[in-house]
């Protein structure tokens, strides 16, 4: 009996997802690597692993700068989108984020532009940062880039639609009961009638700092945006923290 597909798995491999979300700012994102560059100051011999890369923009971006980069993803048709830019200094390869990606391999791994909380369990979510930590080398970083929550749930537009591509998306958004930023998107094309959603956890500060301590890892910064100011939890757009792998865990 086949499988069926988690939410992320269905959506992620449609052509749909990369249609509704085709105007993303690439300017933002280039920004933002050359902040964390500035502020990491990469080398050429470090390793990097972009956890959860998409069609690989991130990593096409920070192996333009001379840099080892491997980009993972559960979606083929991303990986196999991404493959194309490949050379022997950036690789690609299907994979999810609960399994451990090469033991004691990377210098640095990134997870970007909220590539996390879509799994149902607080022990999944525990899983993958165990999982990412695992990845690093003794004193590597792991970089998570998160929403913030407390904004995110407290401005929540209830309804909104994008045409794009001759295609009207008509968007809900909800906070779930179960503690999830929930987006449904519905739309028609090709004469057949489309309903997708997106499932976010709004997982708190204190959830992920519980996470880094089963990892082995310690927080040393939270940044609240993509210009690496501090964090301010009823202000920031963003939590992205930084931590360490100091210790071995889970």
């Amino acid at each position: 009996m086949e499988k069926t597909k988690e939410w992320f798995g269905e959506w992620f491999d449609s052509p749909y997802y990369h249609i509704l979300y085709k105007n993303r700012d690439y300017d933002e994102a280039r920004a933002f690597i050359d902040a964390l560059n500035r502020y990491f100051d990469f080398q050429p011999e470090d390793h990097i692993l972009d956890l959860a890369c998409g069609k690989g923009r991130h990593s096409i971006y920070l192996n333009s700068k001379g840099l080892h980069v491997v980009g993972v993803d559960l979606s083929e048709q991303n990986v196999a989108a991404a493959q194309q830019h490949a050379n022997e200094r950036l690789e690609f390869a299907v994979h999810d984020m609960r399994q451990v990606f090469r033991p004691n391999t990377f210098d640095y791994v990134l997870n970007l532009f909220t590539s996390f909380g879509y799994f149902k369990t607080d022990a999944e979510h525990a899983d993958a940062i165990c999982s990412a930590a695992k990845s690093l080398k003794p004193g590597g970083t792991l970089l998570i880039d998160f929403l913030n929550p407390y904004v995110v749930v407290n401005n929540l537009r209830a309804q909104e639609t994008k045409t794009i591509e001759g295609i009207e998306f008509r968007i809900r958004k909800h906070f779930s009961e179960e503690g999830c930023i929930v987006k449904e998107i519905f739309f028609h094309d090709q004469g057949r009638d489309f309903q997708f959603h997106e499932r976010v956890k709004a997982i708190r500060r204190w959830d992920f700092e519980r996470y880094f301590t089963m990892a082995g890892l310690t927080l040393e910064t939270t940044f609240g945006d993509y210009h690496l100011n501090p964090y301010v939890a009823e202000e920031s757009d963003r939590m992205i923290f930084v931590a360490k792998k100091l210790a071995n865990g889970c």
